[in-house]
């Protein structure tokens, strides 16, 4: 079928400045939504294809009808050379709680221009409509407007809770996903839950299919007085991991209801190295993993590994040492001012990160990213970029704080303190022999404290003590480039110290 362009649609290409290579959330209904897989590279005369889902809201059922339409063209590109765009099925039927989706395949031809082309598709269902833009690279074509909409993601304070989505370039607050807290410290995601740890205790948040926030009974076994310092759900989602300011690791048996498994028992007898834990200090292994592992960053004590099984009644191993099969406690590079203050695990479990401090001299920049293999002998990694021909990786600032695996495990993303007051990212493509820096940084707030990917893979978002408290940088899968436009706040709640997305 030949992709036309809609009188009709005219509207939404008024919104769109370049090629929105990301889903468009609800508009005004909230019957469904739908969202693609993402921006795509398809060469002159070849094809390619997306996923398009339709994701029911509020008890709705019924059939919704899928069509297509260039509403952004490239450069020189008319109604004959525009691409083509076909779908598996242009009717998705939804009969319970389930998405729909249909793959749409999109075809160019030998004279179809090179450059970037948003194709908005359109589900309708009676008087409901709603729209998710595609962004198709052809050539040279580059996609890079922000002028889009993310998924959900909640962001914490120390005194605060709040739930946000980007529509339209835009930093839009969920409604019924606010919530005043005290004493907060970190928090983590798994399925349709949101853990949080604040005042004494670790509360699961139901997560609707808005983004509003129910918040259950807390739980009074899972009582942390002495604070958590990080959190952590495994991947089978059922132990919820917390890093405790009192030197303890606990897990904690949870079920995908966001309640306590009462027929497992807590295990809490795990010492940990140091009491000094970040919100970004936990992280493990992916789901699948050989020698799947937990890895807690404690500062000037290095980065404690343990051996991690969730099939276990007790998960967590005993701590590696030196000379174990597995290596570690690993110490800090560069002296006892040195300290780990930031670790991630590769989602394709290729490698472990881990954000130091102090690491080179001067202090203005002194930060470096560490890299482990996540093998039976966790080698570290040597620096293969420019700049820097040291063991980790280039310094970065004056301390990482927040390492971000993207989902797909081809890009790395580190944002850091900066002795000049703003903070910033560094990226890095990832291959099985370790990271290559990309060109340039881009700038965030000061004091960066959190990173996350939106649950399109199209937004990479920072938050930041203060200056900039927020920002959400679009994201090219083809180059691992960030926009340079980025949608930026300053009235988040105040001191953000993490971000989480659902997934």
């Amino acid at each position: 079928m030949k992709i036309g362009r809609w009188a009709g649609l005219l509207a939404v290409a008024a919104f769109l400045s370049g090629c929105g290579d990301f889903w468009e959330a609800p508009g005004g209904n909230t019957s469904f939504s739908l969202l693609n897989s993402g921006s795509i590279t398809v060469p002159q005369n070849s094809s390619g294809s997306v996923t398009v889902t339709v994701t029911p809201a509020n008890s709705f059922t019924g059939s919704v009808t899928l069509t297509c339409a260039v509403t952004t063209p490239a450069a020189g590109a008319t109604s004959s050379t525009d691409p083509t765009c076909s779908f598996s099925t242009s009717s998705v039927s939804i009969t319970g709680t389930t998405p729909g989706t249909s793959t749409m395949t999109v075809d160019t031809s030998s004279s179809t221009p090179t450059g970037a082309y948003d194709i908005t598709v359109t589900g309708v269902s009676g008087s409901s409509a709603e729209t998710t833009v595609v962004c198709v690279e052809v050539g040279t074509g580059t996609c890079s407007s922000t002028s889009s909409s993310s998924g959900n993601f909640y962001i914490l304070s120390e005194t605060s809770l709040a739930g946000y989505s980007i529509q339209n370039g835009t930093l839009t607050a969920i409604s019924g996903s606010s919530f005043t807290l005290s004493g907060a410290s970190a928090m983590a995601i798994s399925g349709n839950y949101l853990w949080v740890a604040a005042d004494g205790y670790i509360t699961p948040y139901q997560i609707s299919n808005t983004g509003a926030l129910t918040q259950e009974s807390q739980i009074s076994a899972f009582t942390d007085i002495s604070g958590v310092g990080a959190l952590q759900v495994d991947p089978s989602g059922t132990w919820l991991l917390d890093a405790s300011y009192s030197g303890l690791l606990y897990a904690f048996p949870i079920t995908s209801s966001g309640t306590y498994d009462t027929s497992r028992n807590i295990q809490a007898n795990m010492s940990l190295a140091s009491q000094s834990v970040q919100p970004g200090g936990i992280t493990i292994s992916p789901s699948g993993s050989t020698n799947p592992i937990v890895a807690v960053a404690l500062k000037t004590n290095g980065t404690q590994v343990f051996p991690f099984n969730s099939g276990d009644a007790a998960p967590i191993g005993t701590a590696y040492t030196w000379g174990a099969s597995h290596n570690p406690t690993i110490t800090p590079y560069g002296g006892s001012k040195a300290a780990a203050i930031a670790v991630a695990i590769d989602p394709t479990n290729r490698f472990l990160y881990i954000g130091e401090t102090n690491a080179f001299s001067p202090s203005t920049n002194s930060g470096a990213l560490r890299v482990y293999s996540t093998g039976s002998t966790m080698n570290e990694i040597s620096y293969t970029g420019t700049a820097s021909s040291s063991t980790p990786y280039a310094p970065l600032g004056t301390g990482p704080n927040s390492i971000l695996p993207m989902a797909s495990g081809n890009y790395l993303y580190v944002a850091s303190n900066q002795s000049s007051g703003a903070g910033a990212i560094a990226g890095y493509s990832v291959s099985g022999s370790g990271l290559t820096a990309l060109s340039g940084t881009d700038t965030t707030g000061t004091e960066p404290q959190g990173l996350a990917e939106d649950s399109t893979g199209s937004y990479v978002m920072a938050v930041s003590t203060s200056g900039t408290l927020f920002d959400g940088y679009s994201f090219t899968s083809s180059s691992g480039a960030l926009g340079s436009s980025p949608v930026t706040s300053t009235t988040i709640p105040s001191a953000p110290i993490a971000i989480v997305a659902v997934p």
